[in-house]
């Protein structure tokens, strides 16, 4: 009986019971919604940050970190990898790299750049590389002369595939080394920071270039699973020895990232709060405005000999039906919002150059888990009922003489 008063109560005036519906759904869908971008924010700043030269855990020379020059690489890496054999879980993937600073130029134009020494094999399966090229090809293991540039460094110095550029760098024995050579092919980075910062030989041609004979630079290694991440560099750097090498995260490596990851999840909260001290208001005050105009109504069934308890629960089931009607189209609404960018995204190029600075991708796709939407709906849901609460006790008090009042 309740349950169907309480229907037939809630549509005695439509327009009052639709604009408590909407705000509900409206509340629903934009926490649903948000939740969804800024997680497809997050995978895309963590994607991005990971993908250029990071991956989950590096390895350095202990001083690499303080002073990135050829002097402090790592000579003897093959303690490194014997470890690394017996640690590593099954699924991931490492890549060892030469990274120097240089100088590169050509006929008209010259900057400072990161010059990176890769396995093209290994770093296709790691960083953004492999997927990347635009124009041209990608480099061959054997390649000694062959280089990457960035879409932007090659527009910069006004050059294209096939023609040559110089690059300037210490090597090892403390001299500068220099040598042509000649672009194979241009990738595009979600970053244009990206494309003008790096360049790509082959791990041979880095050697040669810097007179190395087997030392390098880093290791990087990507894992399959994100909570392996902390426990697999804690037994690596078990076995490494931690006075000569540095076992790092990408949470070390990308500090402002992982920053920016709390500063997010702490957003979410105060968003929540925010949509729902707006709703809870919307909610209490249609409920008091309903109260109001059933006075008589509520003096009548207290006449009756009704007990308060009672008419606090036709109040509140009112509520939770108007709340269980908004969560069920705002839920809706917020998959479907969230279906219509699946293919194509939110496109943030208007605020390009904002989006770089926050390590994001140009296009952001909204992710969209069961988590958050189990958590929406139970903010919602039960604070609802408990603002409802207020409404439902002034009823409950009102008595026969008072509705005499009216």
């Amino acid at each position: 009986m309740y349950f169907q008063l309480a229907w037939r109560n809630i549509w005695r005036n439509p327009r009052r019971t639709f604009v408590i519906i909407s705000a509900v759904v409206i509340g629903v869908w934009s926490m649903v919604f948000l939740s969804a971008f800024s997680h497809g924010m997050l995978a895309s700043m963590l994607d991005n940050g990971k993908s250029v030269l990071i991956g989950d855990i590096q390895i350095h020379n202990k001083k690499y970190r303080i002073d990135p020059s050829i002097d402090n690489s790592m000579d003897n890496p093959d303690k490194i990898r014997a470890v690394l054999d017996k640690t590593l879980p099954q699924g991931a993937v490492l890549t060892e790299r030469i990274k120097v600073s240089t100088y590169v130029s050509n006929a008209r134009h010259s900057t400072g750049a990161v010059l990176v020494g890769i396995d093209p094999e290994n770093e296709k399966k790691i960083s953004f590389l492999g997927k990347s090229i635009t124009k041209g090809e990608y480099l061959d293991k054997k390649d000694m002369r062959g280089i990457l540039v960035g879409k932007a460094l090659l527009e910069k110095f006004d050059t294209a595939i096939g023609k040559k550029l110089i690059i300037m760098a210490r090597d090892k024995k403390g001299k500068v080394a220099s040598k042509a050579f000649r672009i194979r092919g241009v990738f595009n980075a979600e970053m244009e920071a990206t494309e003008k910062q790096f360049l790509f030989i082959t791990m041979t041609g880095a050697r040669k270039l810097l007179n190395m004979e087997k030392g390098i630079s880093e290791i990087s290694i990507v894992l399959n699973s994100e909570p392996m991440v902390e426990k697999t560099a804690a037994e690596i750097k078990n076995r490494l020895d931690t006075e000569l090498f540095a076992v790092e995260t990408w949470k070390d490596l990308l500090p402002m990232l992982k920053a920016y990851v709390e500063i997010f999840n702490g957003f979410m909260y105060i968003w929540y709060v925010v949509v729902f001290v707006a709703m809870g208001f919307g909610i209490v005050n249609t409920s008091l405005m309903a109260v109001f105009e059933r006075v008589r109504e509520f003096g009548l069934l207290r006449a009756l000999g009704l007990k308060p308890w009672p008419v606090i629960r036709s109040v509140l089931t009112e509520s939770i039906f108007i709340l269980l009607i908004g969560i069920i189209a705002g839920n809706l609404l917020g998959y479907v919002s969230v279906l219509l960018m699946k293919d194509n995204g939110l496109d943030l190029a208007m605020f390009g150059k904002g989006s770089e600075f926050f390590g994001m991708s140009r296009v952001i796709y909204p992710i969209l888990t069961m988590f958050d939407v189990m958590n929406v709906n139970l903010v919602i849901f039960f604070l609802g009922a408990v603002v409802s609460l207020y409404p439902a006790f002034r009823a409950s008090r009102i008595t026969p003489v008072e509705a005499m009042r009216q």
